[in-house]
Protein backbone atom coordinates (compact mmCIF):
# COMPACT_ATOMS: atom_id res chain seq x y z
CA UNK A 1 0.00 0.00 0.00
CA UNK A 2 1.30 3.46 -0.97
CA UNK A 3 0.81 6.26 1.54
CA UNK A 4 1.01 10.05 1.39
CA UNK A 5 1.76 11.96 4.61
CA UNK A 6 0.46 15.56 4.92
CA UNK A 7 1.69 17.42 7.99
CA UNK A 8 0.06 20.50 9.52
CA UNK A 9 2.05 23.47 8.01
CA UNK A 10 1.54 25.54 11.18
CA UNK A 11 4.20 23.36 12.87
CA UNK A 12 6.90 25.16 10.89
CA UNK A 13 9.85 23.69 9.03
CA UNK A 14 11.47 21.94 11.99
CA UNK A 15 8.24 20.58 13.45
CA UNK A 16 6.99 19.31 10.08
CA UNK A 17 10.33 17.61 9.42
CA UNK A 18 10.27 15.92 12.85
CA UNK A 19 6.72 14.60 12.40
CA UNK A 20 7.42 13.35 8.88
CA UNK A 21 10.63 11.62 9.97
CA UNK A 22 8.90 9.78 12.81
CA UNK A 23 5.93 8.79 10.67
CA UNK A 24 8.14 7.68 7.78
CA UNK A 25 10.05 5.29 10.06
CA UNK A 26 6.83 3.91 11.52
CA UNK A 27 5.32 3.52 8.03
CA UNK A 28 8.26 1.40 6.90
CA UNK A 29 7.77 -0.87 9.90
CA UNK A 30 4.08 -1.27 8.97
CA UNK A 31 4.98 -2.24 5.39
CA UNK A 32 3.74 1.03 3.85
CA UNK A 33 5.48 2.65 0.87
CA UNK A 34 5.74 6.45 0.99
CA UNK A 35 4.89 8.60 -2.02
CA UNK A 36 4.84 12.36 -2.70
CA UNK A 37 2.30 12.05 -5.50
CA UNK A 38 -1.35 12.17 -4.29
CA UNK A 39 -2.51 10.38 -7.45
CA UNK A 40 -0.44 7.29 -6.54
CA UNK A 41 -1.49 7.16 -2.89
CA UNK A 42 -3.84 4.43 -1.63
CA UNK A 43 -3.98 6.01 1.83
CA UNK A 44 -3.56 9.68 2.80
CA UNK A 45 -2.65 10.45 6.40
CA UNK A 46 -3.17 14.04 7.58
CA UNK A 47 -1.98 15.41 10.91
CA UNK A 48 -3.56 18.57 12.24
CA UNK A 49 -7.06 20.00 12.50
CA UNK A 50 -8.18 20.10 8.87
CA UNK A 51 -7.94 18.11 5.64
CA UNK A 52 -6.64 20.26 2.74
CA UNK A 53 -9.28 21.10 0.13
CA UNK A 54 -7.37 19.44 -2.71
CA UNK A 55 -9.15 17.95 -5.74
CA UNK A 56 -6.48 15.23 -6.03
CA UNK A 57 -7.68 13.76 -2.71
CA UNK A 58 -11.19 13.14 -4.01
CA UNK A 59 -12.12 9.45 -3.61
CA UNK A 60 -8.92 8.64 -1.69
CA UNK A 61 -8.92 6.93 1.71
CA UNK A 62 -8.06 9.81 4.04
CA UNK A 63 -7.44 9.81 7.79
CA UNK A 64 -7.23 12.98 9.90
CA UNK A 65 -5.26 12.34 13.07
CA UNK A 66 -3.85 14.13 16.09
CA UNK A 67 -0.28 15.46 15.77
CA UNK A 68 0.58 14.58 19.37
CA UNK A 69 -0.43 10.96 18.82
CA UNK A 70 1.60 10.84 15.62
CA UNK A 71 4.68 12.00 17.53
CA UNK A 72 4.37 9.88 20.65
CA UNK A 73 2.58 6.72 19.43
CA UNK A 74 3.18 6.42 15.67
CA UNK A 75 2.42 2.67 15.50
CA UNK A 76 -0.98 3.12 17.13
CA UNK A 77 -1.50 6.14 14.90
CA UNK A 78 -1.09 4.01 11.75
CA UNK A 79 -3.23 1.19 13.04
CA UNK A 80 -6.02 3.68 13.71
CA UNK A 81 -5.44 5.30 10.29
CA UNK A 82 -5.91 1.97 8.50
CA UNK A 83 -9.03 1.22 10.48
CA UNK A 84 -10.75 4.64 10.38
CA UNK A 85 -9.74 6.05 6.97
CA UNK A 86 -12.73 7.00 4.84
CA UNK A 87 -13.17 8.10 1.20
CA UNK A 88 -12.79 11.86 1.00
CA UNK A 89 -14.98 14.26 -0.95
CA UNK A 90 -13.93 17.90 -1.32
CA UNK A 91 -16.66 20.28 -0.07
CA UNK A 92 -18.56 22.21 -2.73
CA UNK A 93 -18.14 25.99 -2.88
CA UNK A 94 -21.81 26.84 -2.74
CA UNK A 95 -21.92 30.55 -2.04
CA UNK A 96 -25.39 31.95 -2.57
CA UNK A 97 -26.49 35.55 -2.81
CA UNK A 98 -27.66 35.25 0.81
CA UNK A 99 -24.05 35.21 2.02
CA UNK A 100 -23.78 37.66 4.89
CA UNK A 101 -20.13 37.68 5.96
CA UNK A 102 -17.12 38.50 3.78
CA UNK A 103 -13.56 39.52 4.51
CA UNK A 104 -11.38 41.30 1.97
CA UNK A 105 -7.77 42.37 1.43
CA UNK A 106 -6.78 45.33 -0.73
CA UNK A 107 -3.28 46.20 -1.97
CA UNK A 108 -1.78 48.28 -4.77
CA UNK A 109 1.86 48.89 -5.81
CA UNK A 110 2.23 52.22 -4.02
CA UNK A 111 -0.01 51.27 -1.11
CA UNK A 112 -1.60 54.71 -1.10
CA UNK A 113 -4.58 55.46 -3.34
CA UNK A 114 -6.06 52.32 -4.89
CA UNK A 115 -5.61 50.35 -1.67
CA UNK A 116 -7.96 52.56 0.34
CA UNK A 117 -10.34 53.57 -2.44
CA UNK A 118 -10.93 49.91 -3.30
CA UNK A 119 -11.58 49.18 0.38
CA UNK A 120 -14.20 51.92 0.48
CA UNK A 121 -15.86 50.61 -2.70
CA UNK A 122 -16.03 47.07 -1.27
CA UNK A 123 -17.53 48.27 2.01
CA UNK A 124 -20.13 50.37 0.19
CA UNK A 125 -21.21 47.53 -2.13
CA UNK A 126 -21.33 44.96 0.68
CA UNK A 127 -23.52 47.22 2.81
CA UNK A 128 -25.87 47.75 -0.15
CA UNK A 129 -26.35 43.98 -0.23
CA UNK A 130 -26.84 43.74 3.51
CA UNK A 131 -23.62 41.79 4.06
CA UNK A 132 -21.26 41.97 7.01
CA UNK A 133 -17.83 43.05 5.72
CA UNK A 134 -14.35 43.77 6.99
CA UNK A 135 -11.56 44.99 4.71
CA UNK A 136 -7.88 44.69 5.60
CA UNK A 137 -5.73 47.26 3.79
CA UNK A 138 -2.14 46.30 2.96
CA UNK A 139 -0.89 49.85 2.42
CA UNK A 140 2.46 51.60 2.45
CA UNK A 141 2.41 51.75 6.27
CA UNK A 142 1.62 48.05 6.69
CA UNK A 143 -1.60 46.17 7.36
CA UNK A 144 -4.55 48.19 8.60
CA UNK A 145 -7.88 47.01 10.04
CA UNK A 146 -6.36 43.54 10.42
CA UNK A 147 -8.70 40.58 10.03
CA UNK A 148 -8.58 38.23 13.02
CA UNK A 149 -8.53 34.39 12.89
CA UNK A 150 -12.02 34.36 14.40
CA UNK A 151 -13.33 36.60 11.61
CA UNK A 152 -11.67 34.40 8.99
CA UNK A 153 -13.30 31.32 10.52
CA UNK A 154 -16.78 32.87 10.37
CA UNK A 155 -16.37 34.34 6.86
CA UNK A 156 -18.28 32.86 3.93
CA UNK A 157 -16.05 34.43 1.28
CA UNK A 158 -12.59 35.97 1.00
CA UNK A 159 -12.22 38.74 -1.58
CA UNK A 160 -8.62 39.57 -2.56
CA UNK A 161 -8.39 42.89 -4.38
CA UNK A 162 -4.68 43.27 -5.12
CA UNK A 163 -2.38 44.30 -7.95
CA UNK A 164 0.60 42.72 -6.19
CA UNK A 165 1.19 39.40 -4.44
CA UNK A 166 0.26 39.47 -0.76
CA UNK A 167 0.50 36.92 2.02
CA UNK A 168 -2.80 35.03 2.17
CA UNK A 169 -1.78 32.08 4.37
CA UNK A 170 -4.32 32.89 7.09
CA UNK A 171 -7.17 32.40 4.61
CA UNK A 172 -6.28 28.77 3.84
CA UNK A 173 -9.33 26.60 3.41
CA UNK A 174 -11.76 29.45 2.70
CA UNK A 175 -13.55 30.18 -0.61
CA UNK A 176 -11.57 32.95 -2.29
CA UNK A 177 -11.88 35.19 -5.35
CA UNK A 178 -9.09 37.44 -6.61
CA UNK A 179 -9.40 40.57 -8.74
CA UNK A 180 -7.60 43.88 -9.35
CA UNK A 181 -8.12 47.19 -7.56
CA UNK A 182 -9.06 48.84 -10.86
CA UNK A 183 -11.92 46.40 -11.51
CA UNK A 184 -13.05 46.61 -7.89
CA UNK A 185 -13.31 50.39 -8.23
CA UNK A 186 -14.95 50.59 -11.65
CA UNK A 187 -17.09 47.42 -11.66
CA UNK A 188 -17.66 46.71 -8.00
CA UNK A 189 -21.07 45.05 -8.29
CA UNK A 190 -19.96 42.95 -11.26
CA UNK A 191 -16.89 41.70 -9.37
CA UNK A 192 -19.05 40.76 -6.38
CA UNK A 193 -21.26 38.70 -8.68
CA UNK A 194 -18.21 37.01 -10.21
CA UNK A 195 -16.90 36.26 -6.73
CA UNK A 196 -20.11 34.43 -5.87
CA UNK A 197 -19.90 32.35 -9.04
CA UNK A 198 -16.16 31.70 -9.32
CA UNK A 199 -14.69 31.57 -5.81
CA UNK A 200 -12.64 28.46 -5.10
CA UNK A 201 -11.08 27.03 -1.95
CA UNK A 202 -7.61 28.44 -1.30
CA UNK A 203 -4.67 26.45 0.05
CA UNK A 204 -1.65 28.27 1.48
CA UNK A 205 0.87 25.92 -0.13
CA UNK A 206 -0.54 26.33 -3.65
CA UNK A 207 -2.75 28.51 -5.76
CA UNK A 208 -6.49 28.10 -5.71
CA UNK A 209 -8.23 26.94 -8.85
CA UNK A 210 -9.81 29.82 -10.75
CA UNK A 211 -11.33 29.88 -14.21
CA UNK A 212 -10.80 33.58 -14.80
CA UNK A 213 -8.06 33.85 -17.45
CA UNK A 214 -7.19 37.46 -16.65
CA UNK A 215 -4.89 36.45 -13.80
CA UNK A 216 -2.80 34.22 -16.06
CA UNK A 217 -2.45 37.01 -18.62
CA UNK A 218 -1.31 39.56 -16.05
CA UNK A 219 0.95 37.34 -13.93
CA UNK A 220 4.24 38.81 -15.20
CA UNK A 221 2.92 42.33 -14.79
CA UNK A 222 1.80 41.57 -11.23
CA UNK A 223 5.24 40.19 -10.35
CA UNK A 224 6.85 43.38 -11.66
CA UNK A 225 4.50 45.59 -9.65
CA UNK A 226 5.20 43.55 -6.52
CA UNK A 227 8.90 44.32 -6.90
CA UNK A 228 8.20 48.00 -7.56
CA UNK A 229 5.95 48.26 -4.50
CA UNK A 230 8.69 46.98 -2.17
CA UNK A 231 11.28 49.20 -3.85
CA UNK A 232 9.28 52.42 -3.57
CA UNK A 233 9.97 53.22 0.12
CA UNK A 234 13.68 52.79 -0.63
CA UNK A 235 13.42 55.22 -3.53
CA UNK A 236 11.46 57.81 -1.55
CA UNK A 237 13.79 57.72 1.46
CA UNK A 238 16.95 57.73 -0.66
CA UNK A 239 15.76 60.46 -3.03
CA UNK A 240 14.73 62.81 -0.26
CA UNK A 241 18.01 62.27 1.61
CA UNK A 242 19.89 63.16 -1.58
CA UNK A 243 17.68 66.23 -2.02
CA UNK A 244 18.43 67.33 1.55
CA UNK A 245 22.12 66.89 0.82
CA UNK A 246 21.81 69.18 -2.21
CA UNK A 247 20.14 71.81 0.00
CA UNK A 248 23.60 72.51 1.45
CA UNK A 249 24.96 73.04 -2.06
CA UNK A 250 25.17 70.87 -5.16
CA UNK A 251 28.75 69.77 -4.36
CA UNK A 252 28.60 70.10 -0.56
CA UNK A 253 28.49 66.31 -0.12
CA UNK A 254 32.05 66.04 -1.44
CA UNK A 255 33.42 67.47 1.80
CA UNK A 256 34.07 64.50 4.07
CA UNK A 257 32.58 64.58 7.55
CA UNK A 258 29.87 67.12 6.78
CA UNK A 259 26.14 66.60 7.24
CA UNK A 260 25.69 66.87 3.48
CA UNK A 261 28.16 64.00 3.00
CA UNK A 262 26.33 61.89 5.60
CA UNK A 263 22.97 62.51 3.91
CA UNK A 264 24.45 61.55 0.54
CA UNK A 265 25.89 58.38 2.07
CA UNK A 266 22.47 57.45 3.49
CA UNK A 267 20.56 58.26 0.33
CA UNK A 268 22.94 57.64 -2.56
CA UNK A 269 25.41 55.06 -1.26
CA UNK A 270 22.95 53.03 0.80
CA UNK A 271 19.26 53.45 -0.09
CA UNK A 272 19.82 53.83 -3.85
CA UNK A 273 22.33 50.97 -3.83
CA UNK A 274 19.61 48.69 -2.43
CA UNK A 275 16.92 49.75 -4.91
CA UNK A 276 17.71 47.28 -7.68
CA UNK A 277 18.42 44.30 -5.36
CA UNK A 278 15.11 44.88 -3.58
CA UNK A 279 13.30 45.18 -6.92
CA UNK A 280 14.81 41.93 -8.19
CA UNK A 281 14.41 40.14 -4.86
CA UNK A 282 10.71 40.80 -4.56
CA UNK A 283 9.97 40.06 -8.20
CA UNK A 284 11.50 36.64 -7.53
CA UNK A 285 9.63 36.42 -4.21
CA UNK A 286 6.35 37.08 -6.03
CA UNK A 287 7.08 34.24 -8.47
CA UNK A 288 8.55 31.57 -6.19
CA UNK A 289 7.71 32.75 -2.66
CA UNK A 290 10.52 32.58 -0.08
CA UNK A 291 12.83 30.29 -2.10
CA UNK A 292 13.08 33.02 -4.74
CA UNK A 293 14.09 35.85 -2.41
CA UNK A 294 17.78 34.99 -1.92
CA UNK A 295 18.68 34.37 -5.59
CA UNK A 296 16.63 37.43 -6.53
CA UNK A 297 18.52 39.71 -4.13
CA UNK A 298 21.85 38.30 -5.30
CA UNK A 299 20.87 38.73 -8.96
CA UNK A 300 19.81 42.31 -8.29
CA UNK A 301 23.09 43.05 -6.53
CA UNK A 302 24.97 41.70 -9.55
CA UNK A 303 22.84 43.89 -11.81
CA UNK A 304 23.99 46.87 -9.76
CA UNK A 305 27.67 45.85 -9.72
CA UNK A 306 27.70 45.21 -13.50
CA UNK A 307 25.94 48.57 -14.16
CA UNK A 308 22.97 46.75 -15.72
CA UNK A 309 20.65 49.04 -13.73
CA UNK A 310 16.95 48.54 -13.24
CA UNK A 311 16.54 46.68 -16.55
CA UNK A 312 19.13 44.16 -15.40
CA UNK A 313 17.39 43.99 -12.03
CA UNK A 314 14.07 43.16 -13.65
CA UNK A 315 15.69 40.43 -15.75
CA UNK A 316 17.51 39.07 -12.69
CA UNK A 317 14.29 39.00 -10.66
CA UNK A 318 12.33 37.04 -13.24
CA UNK A 319 15.27 34.72 -13.91
CA UNK A 320 15.82 33.98 -10.22
CA UNK A 321 12.11 33.53 -9.55
CA UNK A 322 11.46 31.05 -12.33
CA UNK A 323 14.69 29.13 -11.68
CA UNK A 324 13.80 28.80 -7.99
CA UNK A 325 10.25 27.78 -8.86
CA UNK A 326 11.51 25.17 -11.33
CA UNK A 327 13.93 23.71 -8.79
CA UNK A 328 11.24 23.64 -6.11
CA UNK A 329 8.86 21.80 -8.44
CA UNK A 330 11.22 19.41 -10.23
CA UNK A 331 13.84 18.46 -7.64
CA UNK A 332 12.70 15.40 -5.68
CA UNK A 333 14.65 14.35 -2.59
CA UNK A 334 14.31 11.46 -0.15
CA UNK A 335 12.09 12.15 2.84
CA UNK A 336 15.11 12.36 5.14
CA UNK A 337 16.65 15.16 3.04
CA UNK A 338 13.48 17.12 2.18
CA UNK A 339 14.24 19.79 4.79
CA UNK A 340 17.47 20.68 2.95
CA UNK A 341 15.66 21.81 -0.20
CA UNK A 342 14.37 25.22 0.99
CA UNK A 343 17.43 26.14 3.06
CA UNK A 344 20.29 24.72 0.97
CA UNK A 345 19.45 23.22 -2.44
CA UNK A 346 17.24 25.95 -3.90
CA UNK A 347 19.14 29.02 -2.54
CA UNK A 348 22.50 27.58 -3.63
CA UNK A 349 21.68 26.37 -7.12
CA UNK A 350 19.21 29.15 -7.98
CA UNK A 351 21.78 31.73 -6.88
CA UNK A 352 24.54 30.02 -8.86
CA UNK A 353 22.45 29.78 -12.04
CA UNK A 354 21.15 33.34 -11.75
CA UNK A 355 24.56 34.78 -10.82
CA UNK A 356 26.50 33.06 -13.59
CA UNK A 357 23.96 34.07 -16.23
CA UNK A 358 23.99 37.66 -14.97
CA UNK A 359 27.80 37.83 -15.04
CA UNK A 360 28.56 36.00 -18.28
CA UNK A 361 25.43 36.51 -20.41
CA UNK A 362 23.18 39.38 -19.35
CA UNK A 363 25.32 41.87 -17.41
CA UNK A 364 27.44 43.50 -20.12
CA UNK A 365 24.81 43.76 -22.90
CA UNK A 366 22.21 45.24 -20.54
CA UNK A 367 24.81 47.58 -19.04
CA UNK A 368 25.44 48.86 -22.57
CA UNK A 369 21.71 49.39 -23.11
CA UNK A 370 21.42 51.25 -19.80
CA UNK A 371 24.45 53.41 -20.60
CA UNK A 372 22.95 54.27 -23.99
CA UNK A 373 19.54 55.03 -22.50
CA UNK A 374 21.05 57.21 -19.76
CA UNK A 375 23.19 59.11 -22.27
CA UNK A 376 20.22 59.65 -24.59
CA UNK A 377 18.00 60.90 -21.77
CA UNK A 378 20.64 63.28 -20.44
CA UNK A 379 21.67 64.64 -23.86
CA UNK A 380 18.38 64.56 -25.77
CA UNK A 381 17.41 67.50 -27.93
CA UNK A 382 14.40 69.65 -27.12
CA UNK A 383 12.22 67.91 -29.71
CA UNK A 384 12.97 64.45 -28.29
CA UNK A 385 12.43 65.71 -24.74
CA UNK A 386 9.05 67.17 -25.68
CA UNK A 387 8.02 63.92 -27.37
CA UNK A 388 9.11 61.68 -24.49
CA UNK A 389 7.46 63.97 -21.94
CA UNK A 390 4.22 64.03 -23.94
CA UNK A 391 4.17 60.22 -24.22
CA UNK A 392 4.87 59.66 -20.53
CA UNK A 393 2.39 62.37 -19.53
CA UNK A 394 -0.33 60.92 -21.73
CA UNK A 395 0.26 57.42 -20.37
CA UNK A 396 -0.11 58.67 -16.80
CA UNK A 397 -3.59 59.99 -17.64
CA UNK A 398 -4.79 57.18 -19.89
CA UNK A 399 -6.35 54.90 -17.28
CA UNK A 400 -6.13 56.63 -13.88
CA UNK A 401 -3.77 54.28 -12.06
CA UNK A 402 -4.34 51.30 -14.36
CA UNK A 403 -1.85 49.21 -16.34
CA UNK A 404 -0.72 52.02 -18.70
CA UNK A 405 -0.31 54.47 -15.84
CA UNK A 406 1.70 51.98 -13.78
CA UNK A 407 3.94 51.08 -16.74
CA UNK A 408 4.96 54.73 -17.17
CA UNK A 409 5.40 55.12 -13.42
CA UNK A 410 7.59 52.01 -13.13
CA UNK A 411 9.76 53.32 -15.99
CA UNK A 412 10.35 56.62 -14.17
CA UNK A 413 11.05 54.99 -10.82
CA UNK A 414 13.52 52.58 -12.40
CA UNK A 415 15.52 55.42 -13.97
CA UNK A 416 16.10 56.97 -10.54
CA UNK A 417 18.61 54.19 -9.84
CA UNK A 418 20.81 55.60 -12.62
CA UNK A 419 20.46 59.18 -11.29
CA UNK A 420 18.14 60.15 -14.17
CA UNK A 421 15.52 62.39 -12.58
CA UNK A 422 13.81 64.23 -15.47
CA UNK A 423 11.32 61.50 -16.57
CA UNK A 424 10.14 61.05 -12.98
CA UNK A 425 9.41 64.78 -12.76
CA UNK A 426 7.30 64.68 -15.93
CA UNK A 427 5.48 61.57 -14.74
CA UNK A 428 4.49 62.94 -11.34
CA UNK A 429 3.50 66.32 -12.75
CA UNK A 430 1.25 64.70 -15.37
CA UNK A 431 -0.20 62.29 -12.82
CA UNK A 432 -1.53 65.25 -10.82
CA UNK A 433 -3.39 66.71 -13.82
CA UNK A 434 -6.56 64.48 -14.05
CA UNK A 435 -7.95 65.11 -10.53
CA UNK A 436 -6.85 68.75 -10.54
CA UNK A 437 -8.47 69.28 -13.95
CA UNK A 438 -11.75 67.72 -12.82
CA UNK A 439 -11.73 69.91 -9.72
CA UNK A 440 -11.13 73.00 -11.85
CA UNK A 441 -13.93 72.01 -14.25
CA UNK A 442 -16.42 71.75 -11.38
CA UNK A 443 -15.47 75.29 -10.35
CA UNK A 444 -15.56 76.83 -13.83
CA UNK A 445 -18.76 75.15 -15.07
CA UNK A 446 -20.42 74.70 -11.71
CA UNK A 447 -23.94 74.72 -13.16
CA UNK A 448 -23.18 71.65 -15.32
CA UNK A 449 -22.45 69.41 -12.32
CA UNK A 450 -24.78 68.12 -9.64
CA UNK A 451 -24.09 68.50 -5.92
CA UNK A 452 -22.42 65.09 -5.64
CA UNK A 453 -20.03 65.85 -8.51
CA UNK A 454 -19.19 69.27 -7.09
CA UNK A 455 -18.26 67.63 -3.79
CA UNK A 456 -16.20 65.05 -5.70
CA UNK A 457 -14.45 67.95 -7.43
CA UNK A 458 -13.36 69.41 -4.10
CA UNK A 459 -11.94 66.03 -3.03
CA UNK A 460 -10.25 65.64 -6.43
CA UNK A 461 -8.37 68.93 -5.96
CA UNK A 462 -6.88 67.67 -2.70
CA UNK A 463 -6.06 64.24 -4.14
CA UNK A 464 -4.44 65.85 -7.17
CA UNK A 465 -2.10 67.90 -4.99
CA UNK A 466 -1.08 64.60 -3.36
CA UNK A 467 -0.35 62.93 -6.76
CA UNK A 468 -3.30 60.57 -6.49
CA UNK A 469 -4.57 60.27 -10.05
CA UNK A 470 -7.43 58.06 -8.89
CA UNK A 471 -9.24 61.17 -7.67
CA UNK A 472 -10.53 61.56 -11.24
CA UNK A 473 -12.01 58.04 -11.40
CA UNK A 474 -15.58 59.07 -10.38
CA UNK A 475 -15.65 61.47 -13.33
CA UNK A 476 -13.97 59.05 -15.75
CA UNK A 477 -16.40 56.25 -14.93
CA UNK A 478 -19.38 58.52 -15.44
CA UNK A 479 -18.22 60.23 -18.64
CA UNK A 480 -15.16 58.39 -20.07
CA UNK A 481 -15.54 59.59 -23.68
CA UNK A 482 -14.98 63.22 -22.65
CA UNK A 483 -12.92 62.93 -19.45
CA UNK A 484 -10.14 60.62 -20.68
CA UNK A 485 -9.19 62.55 -23.88
CA UNK A 486 -9.19 65.84 -21.95
CA UNK A 487 -6.94 64.42 -19.25
CA UNK A 488 -4.59 62.76 -21.75
CA UNK A 489 -4.13 66.04 -23.65
CA UNK A 490 -3.53 67.96 -20.41
CA UNK A 491 -1.11 65.34 -19.10
CA UNK A 492 0.81 65.25 -22.38
CA UNK A 493 1.23 69.05 -22.32
CA UNK A 494 2.40 68.96 -18.70
CA UNK A 495 4.88 66.15 -19.37
CA UNK A 496 6.24 67.89 -22.47
CA UNK A 497 6.78 71.19 -20.66
CA UNK A 498 8.40 69.46 -17.69
CA UNK A 499 10.89 67.65 -19.93
CA UNK A 500 11.52 70.76 -22.04
CA UNK A 501 12.59 72.79 -19.00
CA UNK A 502 14.67 69.83 -17.71
CA UNK A 503 12.76 69.63 -14.44
CA UNK A 504 14.16 67.06 -12.03
CA UNK A 505 12.47 65.23 -9.17
CA UNK A 506 14.27 63.25 -6.46
CA UNK A 507 11.24 61.46 -4.96
CA UNK A 508 8.67 59.38 -6.85
CA UNK A 509 5.68 60.31 -4.70
CA UNK A 510 4.24 63.05 -2.54
CA UNK A 511 2.86 65.49 -5.11
CA UNK A 512 3.40 69.18 -4.43
CA UNK A 513 4.11 68.45 -0.78
CA UNK A 514 7.59 67.36 -1.90
CA UNK A 515 8.22 71.09 -2.36
CA UNK A 516 8.63 71.25 1.42
CA UNK A 517 11.91 69.36 0.99
CA UNK A 518 14.62 71.78 -0.23
CA UNK A 519 16.11 70.62 -3.53
CA UNK A 520 13.58 67.82 -4.13
CA UNK A 521 12.20 69.55 -7.24
CA UNK A 522 14.08 71.87 -9.61
CA UNK A 523 13.28 74.36 -11.09
CA UNK A 524 10.29 74.94 -8.82
CA UNK A 525 8.63 77.79 -10.75
CA UNK A 526 8.87 76.07 -14.14
CA UNK A 527 7.60 72.81 -12.66
CA UNK A 528 4.56 74.51 -11.14
CA UNK A 529 3.84 76.26 -14.44
CA UNK A 530 3.86 72.93 -16.29
CA UNK A 531 1.25 71.52 -13.89
CA UNK A 532 -0.90 74.64 -14.06
CA UNK A 533 -0.78 74.70 -17.88
CA UNK A 534 -1.90 71.07 -18.26
CA UNK A 535 -4.53 71.38 -15.52
CA UNK A 536 -6.13 74.52 -16.98
CA UNK A 537 -6.08 73.08 -20.50
CA UNK A 538 -7.75 69.81 -19.48
CA UNK A 539 -10.15 71.52 -17.07
CA UNK A 540 -11.28 74.20 -19.55
CA UNK A 541 -11.79 71.71 -22.40
CA UNK A 542 -13.86 69.42 -20.20
CA UNK A 543 -15.87 72.35 -18.83
CA UNK A 544 -16.78 73.24 -22.43
CA UNK A 545 -17.54 69.66 -23.55
CA UNK A 546 -19.40 68.59 -20.42
CA UNK A 547 -23.13 68.18 -20.85
CA UNK A 548 -25.26 69.62 -18.04
CA UNK A 549 -26.68 67.09 -15.62
CA UNK A 550 -30.39 66.65 -16.16
CA UNK A 551 -32.69 66.41 -13.17
CA UNK A 552 -36.29 65.30 -13.16
CA UNK A 553 -38.88 66.87 -10.91
CA UNK A 554 -42.28 65.49 -9.99
CA UNK A 555 -45.26 67.73 -10.47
Amino acid sequence: MKMLIIVDPSLGLAGSYLVKTILSAAAAENGLILTENPAEADLVVVTGSRIPTDNTLNGKLVYLGDTEQALHAPKNFFQQAKADAKPYQIPATDISCDTKRIVAVTACPTGVAHTFMAAEAIETEAKKRGWWVKVETRGSVGAGNVITPEEVEKADLVLVVADIDVDLAKFAGKPMYRTSTGLALKKTAQEFDRALAEARFFESEGQYVKTDRREENTGIYRHLLTGVSYMLPMVVAGGLCIALSFAFGITAFKESGTLAAALMQIGGSSAFALMVPVLAGYIAFSIADRPGLTPGLIGGMLATSTNAGFIGGIIAGFLAGYVAKLLNTKVKLPQSMAALKPILIIPLFASLITGLIMIYVIGKPVAGIMAGLTYWLSHMETTNALLLGAILGGMMCADMGGAINKAAYAFGVGLLSSQTYAPMAAIMAAGMVPPLAMGVATLIARQKFDNVQRESGKAALVLGLCFISEGAIPFAVRDPIRVLPCCIVGGAVTGAISMAISAQLMAPHGGLFVLLIPGAITPILGYLMSIIAGTLLAGLIYALLKRPETTTTKT
